[in-house]
């Protein structure tokens, strides 16, 4: 049976064995945690290994299904990681990229940003659901501040709530940037191979309390390098502690070993595990 905490609106799963900024005015936000089984589709090596709990919620009439993660028998409170993976939105194959960085000693969140009536299966599937939330940044930056919001004030994590940085792949990359333009509350955010651009670049860089570190392919055809230029340019004089960092030979989704479209986006291991390597080190500069 699910145990309740303190707040009468929320319960959840006290199972260690897998079962599965401020916005101002942008946009309303109603919140409605409730308890449902845990996700389905973690294998069995993963229960093994990791703590897994599903954090339900609710923003303006949509459910929500994020992921909190972290590795058996580390000692919290933990820093925590928020991550918003590609846009292929929650799956095994992201859950297991969350699981990589927990492994490094940090409570991950992996953010569900369509919610749960949206699963895209297929690439076009995921290309009209990453549109959507694309063409109306208030909305994205809501859905990323709610899934933070959530994962600080869930209670029973051993999450140290004030040590939280947010990562991202992809769209997720894009998000998380476009997360740090609104001000959120962050140590860092690191995106990889992640978009660059935004409506409201320029205004908004100023706006960045987040350290920002941005990896990326130098041969990526989705953010060429006139992209990377507009980037560097708003944030130049901003005072925020920025870095870029660019892959020779590297296109875009290179973190992904399933990405296998020679000259447009396929793994590059050389260059994943430098990125990862850059993240870590970013987050043991601060933490630490």
């Amino acid at each position: 049976m699910p145990a309740k905490d303190n707040h009468p609106a929320i319960r959840f799963f006290r199972e260690d064995a897998c079962g599965s900024g401020d916005l101002g005015n942008l946009l309303p936000m109603k919140f409605l945690l409730f308890s449902l089984p845990l996700a389905v589709f973690v294998s069995p090596l993963m229960a093994a290994s990791f703590h897994v709990r599903t954090i339900s919620y609710e923003l303006d009439g949509v459910p929500f299904e994020s992921t909190v993660t972290w590795q058996k028998g580390q000692r919290g409170p933990l820093p925590g990681v928020l991550m918003v993976p590609n846009w292929m939105g929650p799956t095994e194959a992201s859950l297991k990229k969350a699981q990589k960085v927990a492994a490094m000693g940090y409570v991950v969140m992996m953010v569900d940003m369509y919610g749960t009536r949206i699963r895209p299966e297929t690439s076009a599937e995921a290309s009209a659901a990453a549109g959507k939330v694309r063409s109306d940044r208030p909305l994205m930056r809501a859905r990323a501040q709610v899934a933070l919001d959530q994962f600080r004030t869930v209670q029973d994590l051993p999450l140290r709530k004030n040590d939280v940085a947010a990562i991202g792949f992809c769209f997720g990359g894009g998000t998380v940037l476009e997360l740090a333009r609104a001000g959120a509350q962050l140590d860092a955010v690191i995106s990889f191979h992640g978009d660059l651009l935004s409506p409201t670049l320029v205004y908004d860089a100023s706006k960045v309390k987040a350290r920002v570190l941005v990896l990326h392919g130098a041969d990526d055809p989705y953010v060429p390098q006139d992209h990377v230029a507009e980037f560097i340019e708003a944030m130049q004089g901003t005072g925020v502690d920025w870095q870029l960092v660019q892959f020779s030979g590297t296109v875009h989704s290179f973190t992904d070993p399933q990405a296998n479209t020679p000259g447009q986006a396929q793994y590059h291991q050389r260059s994943a595990d430098r990125a990862f390597a850059y993240m870590k080190q970013l987050l043991k500069e601060i933490w630490d």
